[in-house]
C-alpha cells in the first residue's frame, strides 16, 4: 500500500539530521522510500520548502524532493477536505487546511498517511483516515 509522508515525518528527517538517525519514523520513511510507496501532495511539498533561509539549502531540498512526483488531486478531494474540515469543527477539533486536504486523498484512494502529527489521531475520531502515527 502507498502511504502519504506528512510534512512532520520528511522534516525529521531532511531538516534535522541529529534527530533523523535515531527516529523510528525515518526508519519508516527510508523503507518506503526504498519501497518505493511513498507518497507526495503538493502541499506537502510547499510546506517543506517553507521557511529555509539558506538558498543553497533551498535549492539542494527542492531538488532532492523532485524524485518524487506530485499526486493528482482532483476537485472531488479538496470537497472531501472541505467536508472534513467542517465535520471535525463542528465537534470542536481544529486543524489546517493541508492537513484535511491530505485526509481527503488518502481516505479516496486508501492510502495511508504517515506522521509524527498527534492532530491526525483527533481527526480520525471523527472521519475515516488510516494512519500509520510514530513517536517523533
Amino acid at each position: 500500500m502507498s502511504i502519504i509522508v506528512d510534512t512532520s515525518v520528511w522534516s525529521l528527517a531532511l531538516r534535522r539530521r541529529t534527530l533523523a538517525d535515531s527516529s523510528p519514523a525515518v526508519a519508516q520513511l527510508q523503507a518506503l522510500i526504498t519501497d518505493d510507496r511513498v507518497i507526495l501532495l503538493g502541499a506537502i511539498r510547499q510546506e517543506i520548502l517553507s521557511g529555509i533561509r539558506s538558498s543553497e539549502q533551498f535549492i539542494r531540498l527542492r531538488d532532492y524532493l523532485r524524485a518524487f512526483p506530485d499526486l493528482e488531486i482532483v476537485t472531488e478531494d479538496y470537497e472531501l477536505g472541505a467536508e472534513f474540515f467542517n465535520v471535525c469543527r463542528s465537534n470542536g477539533i481544529q486543524g489546517s487546511n493541508t492537513d484535511f486536504l491530505i485526509c481527503a486523498v488518502a481516505h479516496r484512494r486508501n492510502y495511508s498517511i504517515l506522521t509524527t502529527d498527534n492532530d491526525f489521531q483527533n481527526f480520525q475520531s471523527h472521519i475515516p483516515v488510516s494512519l500509520s502515527i510514530v513517536e517523533s
